[in-house]
């Protein structure tokens, strides 16, 4: 496939991420063209208007998903690899179709009246292609509606009347032809699509054409490999068979034929990848799927009889399988396989028990009924049960789910973690764009917004950077917008809003690097610039308007905050020296997963399964400082996508990359994709100190640090500190941890000699307080107050007291530090039939302000009224008598 449209003037272009690039309508990659976007857009001009591909897909969430079919039927997939060929603006319908039945009927050797085409119906162009120019009869043929020949990647964006081609696997198989009511039916496969992109959906649900029509095609690898191998199942080729017979060998699976063998043989794919790309197990948006996913091939092996963590031994296999083809896969194999076994420890805990009690709930449940909401939703929120995953068991047992009782249940824990959070968020447009706004301000970055259509009608030129090399740039503004992106004529003193010009110095927020600030001059008229988005082609510069005015078309001057620039320089380029660190020292699995490059500090997000030990800090930040005493120059240079990472470098998460890229290299150890600002030489970082390293998500540390004046300033306030305890300790720097060593120790033995001296006190002090006790109704009753004794020295004192008595009530008395009552009372076992000390304590608490409770031989209380002490521990013997007399 790929040869056949390299052949034909297509570039080769490799498999982007299954996490589209700076697009947040999409949770996954989920076809061949996600990555063309832009393109098919206008945004983006690629030197070779032709392009071939074979592309990671997943379709597991959002409007394409699939999971809910894998294992019941044997086309259906969560990960697939899509053969795509397009077009941008180059050529359109008639090139594309018969470049696909030249390739299915002349390279694969599939017979045309295996064939079945499809056209949408209003596609006229398109039905004479194929009825007329390449011959296809008639009676193969159907025009079918929306619903099946109009594409669309999601809600909002490129789309397109479509040609789908079906492969017929004969009368023997069920199912009957598309557009027919037993389509459905396995015998007529679908196995490539041809899209014709020629519009743009907006979210406001309109079509807008797109200036160059454009083609988009995809192929399902595994549809089409089971047609070349002759059967009728995806499971069947040999793209699964070592899975499945994996798989079944580590679940001790006999039958082969296992629709949950199937199911792990899929989902083994697309956790695997998912995490190859940085996706992790959370509770939210790609995490939450990959989690999803995880739990129901679990719950497939326990079907199987599994109870110990399986999932992870199937990674070799798929290794070996898929490797030489994706060596990042290779690369990573090992975190794969800790992610997921650590997943499946995680989930096992609670399988079983999760398990039991739908096993029960089906018990209660007549056969085919449906099992309730409120169950639905305790095996989710007690047990990590998706409610996908028990809508998939009872499926299995002939139930169904009160998805509605479920949907209600999760709106009220929605309800109340609402209420318990008390959070207020703004409704001002501009806070996504960091602009102060009552006190609030935010860095998000918006990829698209509604003034993303206003500039590209307003004007289409992109925004030069030219912040590389200079801080200040004369410029024209192409556009003034207000902050809900409507256009303007004019900004006036006090307003908000947003300033697009024609070049800028000003870098645009990306790759963690926080967005410049400054100011744009007109004159006598001043924009104070608090923020700097991308948003298209476009440097969008956000602020308020000081004085004067600020005029669309007018000549500016755009100078940036140069000391701030210059500290932003400094932690970012000191952000790939630590990544560059701590791939070194930890492995390769390192990846970044997020960055923040402040002027003041810089965080730093990596994949990792477990704190980082402090020796290894201690060899990053040693590292990362031999860097910068090397004083390299910093190399940047523009080179082919393709040959940069032939050079080792490293990309980072979640960045798009176009044909060219820029590459920065940092002495020895660093050499990265970035497009932005940087040191000239690694020894302007001057210092680089760690601050903290913690947690931030499963298999996902988080390190801070600061550089140059910032870590000087940490150093030095470290320093103070340590004088300060020198002085505190009577000792020099040298001596401090043997003398705080010796501090410590003695306190430890002053707090132990203290406490067996209020045990003591609270036992009488040398004297037998069991003597002091009264007999009730045949009971020895003690009650006392005690000096000096806190809540544990009077938990223990009773102890001892009650041995002392062999049989009796003890109730004991004290006022802390803080004035407050503190009462513990202790019941002998013979007695606790007829006196509870949990009740006795509640009625004495009572009388000093306070309550409590506790077991029937054991409690304790707390009070507000210290002068009531004395006679409320008088009245214990009356209170024991009323409890002996019931």
């Amino acid at each position: 496939f790929l040869d056949y449209f390299a052949e034909r003037g297509h570039e080769r272009v490799p498999s982007s991420s299954l996490v589209p690039a700076n697009d947040p309508t999409l949770l996954f990659t989920n076809a061949g063209m996600v990555q063309f976007k832009d393109a098919f857009l206008g945004l983006e001009s690629r030197a070779i208007p032709r392009a071939v591909s074979v592309q990671r897909c997943v379709r597991a969430g959002g409007k394409h998903n699939d999971l809910e079919n894998v294992g019941y039927t044997g086309r259906h997939l969560t990960f697939f690899e899509m053969l795509g060929n397009f077009s941008f603006g180059d050529y359109f319908k008639r090139d594309a179709i018969h470049y696909a039945w030249d390739f299915v009927t002349r390279v694969l050797g599939i017979p045309p009246e295996r064939l079945w085409i499809t056209v949408y119906a209003d596609d006229q162009e398109a039905a004479d292609i194929w009825l007329k120019d390449v011959g296809v009869s008639a009676a193969r043929f159907s025009r079918l509606g929306e619903k099946d020949n109009f594409w669309a990647m999601g809600d909002t964006g490129p789309c397109g009347p479509c040609s789908e081609i079906f492969f017929d696997h004969g009368a023997e198989v069920a199912g009957g032809p598309p557009g027919s009511p037993t389509q459905d039916g396995d015998r007529f496969v679908e196995i490539w699509n041809l899209v014709f992109m020629q519009y743009e959906r907006n979210e406001a649900g309109e079509l807008k054409s797109l200036p160059r029509p454009s083609v988009d095609t995809g192929m399902g690898l595994e549809r089409l490999a089971a047609v070349m191998q002759g059967v009728h199942s995806n499971y069947e080729t040999d793209l699964f068979a070592r899975l499945i017979e994996d798989a079944a060998r580590i679940t001790r699976t006999a039958d082969r034929s296992s629709s949950s063998l199937r199911v792990i043989a899929d989902h083994i794919r697309s956790c695997s990848f998912m995490v190859v790309d940085g996706v992790l197990p959370s509770n939210e948006g790609r995490g939450y799927v990959l989690r999803r996913i995880i739990r129901r091939a679990i719950r497939h092996g326990y079907q199987l009889g599994m109870q110990e963590p399986f999932f992870h031994q199937l990674v070799p296999t798929l290794d070996a399988l898929m490797g030489q083809a994706y060596p990042e896969l290779r690369r990573r194999r090992t975190q794969v396989e800790q992610v997921l076994k650590h997943e499946e420890s995680r989930f096992a805990e609670t399988l079983t028990q999760g398990m039991r009690l739908l096993e029960d709930a089906l018990t209660r449940v007549p056969q085919g009924g449906v099992i309730p909401g409120d169950i639905v939703f305790k095996l989710y929120d007690t047990y990590g049960f998706p409610e996908d995953l028990t809508a998939d068991v009872a499926r299995e047992r002939g139930f169904t789910i009160d998805k509605a009782g479920f949907d209600a249940a999760m709106a009220e824990q929605r309800e109340r973690a609402r209420r318990a959070s008390h959070f207020k968020g703004t409704a001002v447009m501009g806070a996504s764009f960091g602009v102060s706004v009552s006190g609030s301000k935010t860095a998000t970055q918006p990829t698209r917004f509604v003034g993303h259509e206003t500039l590209q009608r307003l004007n289409p030129s992109p925004t030069e950077f030219v912040g590389y090399h200079s801080n200040e740039s004369e410029a024209q503004v192409l556009a003034l917008l207000s902050i809900e992106g409507q256009p303007l004529e004019m900004l006036t003193p006090g307003a908000v809003g947003l300033v697009v010009l024609d070049r800028t110095p000003f870098y645009a927020e990306g790759g963690g690097q926080m967005g410049d600030s400054g100011v744009l001059e007109a004159g006598a008229a001043r924009f104070t610039v608090e923020n700097t988005q991308r948003v298209g082609n476009w440097h969008v510069h956000v602020g308020h308007c000081v004085v004067g005015e600020i005029v669309s078309g007018e000549r500016v001057l755009a100078g940036i905050d140069a000391g701030r620039r210059q500290a932003i320089r400094l932690n970012h380029s000191a952000t790939h020296l630590l990544h560059a660190a701590l791939r070194h020292v930890l492995g390769d699995h390192v990846q970044q997963k997020g960055s923040l490059v402040a002027p003041d500090r810089l965080r730093f997000d990596f994949t990792h399964d477990r704190p980082v030990e402090a020796a290894q800090l201690a060899r990053v930040e040693r590292l990362v400082n031999e860097q910068i005493r090397l004083n390299s120059a910093a190399d940047v240079r523009q080179l082919p996508y393709r040959e940069a990472l032939a050079e080792g470098a490293v990309a980072f998460f979640g960045d798009k990359y176009g044909d060219e890229v820029r590459t920065l290299r940092l002495g020895p150890l660093s050499l990265e994709l970035c497009g932005g600002t940087h040191v000239e030489r690694t020894g302007d970082i001057g210092l680089f100190k760690i601050v903290a390293e913690t947690g931030v998500a499963a298999g996902v540390r988080r390190i801070e640090a600061v550089t140059g004046q910032g870590a000087l300033d940490w150093v030095g306030s470290g320093e103070a500190v340590l004088r300060q305890v020198a002085e505190l300790v009577k000792g020099g720097r040298e001596d401090l941890p043997s003398r705080v060593t010796h501090l410590a120790e003695r306190v430890r033995t002053l707090e132990r000699e203290a406490e067996q001296l209020r045990t003591r006190l609270a036992t009488g002090g040398g004297r037998n307080l069991a003597d002091t006790a009264v007999e009730v109704q045949g009971v020895k009753v003690l009650a006392t107050q005690v000096e000096g004794a806190d809540a544990k020295s009077l938990r223990a004192s009773v102890d001892q007291l009650r041995d002392r008595l062999g049989s009796g009530v003890v109730v004991l008395g004290a006022v802390d530090e803080e004035n407050k009552v503190r009462l513990v009372a202790g019941v002998t076992a013979d007695l606790t039939g007829r006196v509870k000390a949990g009740e006795l304590i509640r009625r004495i608490a009572a009388l000093v302000g306070g309550r409590g409770g506790g077991r029937d031989d054991f409690a304790q209380a707390g009070g507000t009224e210290p002068a009531r002490l004395a006679e409320a521990l008088a009245d214990v013997p009356g209170i024991v008598a009323a409890l002996l007399q019931g």
